[in-house]
């Protein structure tokens, strides 16, 4: 009998596939400046390059300078919430090995919304932006909740959590629900946040967010290279000196603080935890180092270009980021999903 084993890679094809992660990095960062720039540039009223240009060379009039430093706030919130979400995404998808995962996977969406309805409810609390910060105890909740129920050692934490989030979203839903029949007046005041948009935040909001989206990013880092080894399954992370039970735990716990914060601040924004981190594999391959860097560039690139379209195609209207995201994100999904020929 012939035994054929597959030859390691050769030091040609490690080096082909470093170049590529290097340049899809560098491509990615030009994308994001780009999306930067077209943020500020783009509005209800109608700013050109140069009146931009100007902006920024500290050479523009007083009118102009306010009317595009009013757009700095949504972008630096776009920024980082694409960041949050596409991390976030990227950590779910690996922890749980399911390739579908994403924010409403552990009840964090329903979580905040549950907890938006309570506060406008039962304690007066405004559809103003500080509102908007009641969201994020319920998503906070709602995520360590699904995490409690689902954890096990036996190996099957990630059905259960699939089950776990399912019966508490549906859960949270029908609370939603039967709180907005009975008070007509919280429904008008829930109903914006729930869509997803970034216009309407200040720089608070922003400040707001990021001890939360700073904390679960620090964490992804720092459990990057221990997420490679669970991905070779418990019994060899453990080999290899990594606790499956701390490094699933924590990858699940630097999630919930991303998609959280991200969900307290802008709403439940779809499709860009999911969507992200399979162009992210396709490009970087399954080094979560890599990963996790690519989505920091990723997520905030997607959402930006998504509020851009927003603002442009009905202007002097705006179309909530919201809905935009499915739009935008599903044909990068769908081609991502192709080049990975099932092997998500």
């Amino acid at each position: 009998m012939v035994t054929i084993t597959k030859a390691p890679p050769s030091g040609a094809s490690r080096q082909g596939g470093a170049a590529r992660r290097v340049l899809g990095v560098c491509g990615g960062l030009v994308l994001l400046a780009l999306a930067l720039f077209a943020s500020v540039m783009f509005g209800s009223r109608t700013t050109s390059f140069g009146d931009v240009v100007d902006v920024l060379s500290g050479t523009a009039d007083a009118q102009l300078t306010a009317v595009v430093e009013s757009r700095y706030p949504r972008t630096a919130l776009g920024a980082l919430a694409g960041l949050a979400l596409a991390v976030a995404g990227t950590l779910m998808q690996g922890v749980t090995r399911n390739p579908l995962a994403e924010p409403g996977l552990l009840g964090i969406n329903a979580g905040a919304s549950a907890s938006i309805v309570t506060a406008t409810a039962f304690w007066g609390a405004s559809g103003s932006t500080a509102a908007m910060w009641w969201a994020l105890p319920g998503a906070l909740l709602a995520g360590v909740l699904v995490q409690a129920i689902g954890a096990t050692r036996s190996g099957r934490s990630q059905v259960r959590l699939v089950l776990a989030g399912a019966v508490l979203s549906a859960v949270l839903m029908a609370f939603i629900q039967a709180v907005t029949l009975t008070k007509p007046q919280v429904f008008d005041s829930y109903r914006y946040w729930v869509v997803g948009a970034l216009g309407g935040r200040d720089m608070d909001v922003f400040w707001s967010m990021v001890p939360f989206a700073g904390a679960g990013l620090l964490l992804a880092l720092l459990l990057g290279h221990s997420l490679n080894a669970l991905a070779l399954g418990d019994a060899t992370a453990a080999s290899l000196g990594a606790n499956p039970w701390v490094v699933r735990g924590g990858g699940l716990l630097a999630a919930t603080l991303l998609s959280a914060s991200a969900t307290a601040a802008v709403g439940p924004i779809a499709f860009v935890g999911l969507a992200v981190p399979h162009v992210v594999r396709a490009v970087v391959g399954v080094d979560f180092r890599w990963q996790i860097a690519f989505a920091c560039v990723a997520g905030p690139a997607l959402l930006l270009i998504a509020d851009v379209v927003g603002r442009v195609v009905m202007r002097p209207q705006e179309l909530m980021v919201g809905v935009v995201t499915a739009f935008v994100g599903a044909p990068a999904l769908l081609v991502a999903v192709r080049r990975m020929r099932g092997n998500a």
